[in-house]
């Protein structure tokens, strides 16, 4: 009866919270949801009305929301394959015993920290400037024409300064799981002949594989929702050839002023994060039961 009446008091502590977060997630979603069926447009006040699915038809079929996916899908995987790589690399550099190691690993964690704002700013009037950029001074150094980053390629350019923020959590996240490789291995293979290569190939990766799926599965759910890099550097631009989802809704949203066509976008964009974040969850689980 005690352990009965601890448990109820238990769930009664509990309850308030519960129900807090419950509304505050269900209350947004359930107006979003409400508006994604009206016509509603700012600028034009007093006019709603039902329209069911014409939102979600209108959006779906819009030309630009197809080169919003696609330009989604290639911040994703661009960004991933630079990160898991580059994070790979960068974990095995500092695993290694040397000179100021403290401070290196300080340097090379410094970017996750700075605000996605700040570091597109800095992307945009420091490197990929075609006039003032430090990358521009370096090709003109080499004899070649300055490249101009965001009018010519600004999809790449903003897979590079989104991969620039993430590749320090991801160096930190395989560098910890590396730290936990069991050194006797190590040397058993050393001393069994195997080159850095072997090691690498046959102990190293297959230890870090839980990691990296861990650092896939995060990344991804952020990457989907990648927004303030865009805006800041080219606003979609030019066209819609770094426009993804999220800037398509907003675009939608605070440029179109449509309410209405702005929440059947992120309803959809709801829907598509969960089928990925169902599709990872499954392979995730899958790694960590192997």
């Amino acid at each position: 009866m005690a352990t009965k009446n601890s448990r109820a008091a238990a769930r009664l502590l509990v309850a308030p919270s519960v129900i807090l977060l419950f509304l505050w997630m269900i209350v947004p979603l359930g107006l979003t949801i409400y508006f994604s069926f009206l016509r509603y447009n700012l600028l034009m006040p007093g006019t709603e009305e039902w329209v069911g699915v014409l939102n979600y038809s209108y959006f779906l079929t819009d030309p630009a929301f197809f080169a919003a996916l696609f330009n989604t899908l290639a911040i994703v995987l661009g960004v991933l394959l630079i990160t898991v790589v580059g994070g790979v690399l960068i974990a095995l550099l500092l695993d290694q015993p040397i000179w100021g190691q403290g401070i290196v690993r300080l340097l090379v964690l410094a970017p996750f920290f700075v605000m996605p704002t700040v570091s597109a700013l800095v992307w945009k009037n420091m490197f990929m400037n075609p006039v003032n950029g430090l990358l521009a001074w370096v090709q003109t150094s080499l004899g070649m024409a300055p490249h101009d980053w965001l009018a010519t390629t600004p999809l790449f350019a903003i897979i590079i300064i989104v991969a620039w923020q993430w590749l320090p959590f991801s160096a930190l996240i395989l560098l910890t799981a590396l730290q936990s490789l069991d050194e006797e291995q190590r040397e058993a293979a050393e001393l069994d002949g195997a080159g850095p290569v072997s090691r690498f190939v046959y102990i190293m990766l297959p230890h870090l594989s839980r990691a990296i799926t861990v650092v896939i599965l995060i990344q991804t759910i952020f990457l989907l929702s990648v927004f303030a890099e865009i805006l800041v550097t080219t606003n979609g631009g030019p066209g819609t050839e770094s426009t993804n989802i999220a800037y398509l809704v907003y675009a939608q949203a605070l440029l179109q002023f449509d309410v209405g066509g702005a929440s059947a976008g992120g309803i959809v964009a709801v829907v598509l994060a969960n089928i990925v974040a169902i599709f990872l969850m499954r392979m995730i689980g899958r790694t960590l039961e192997t």
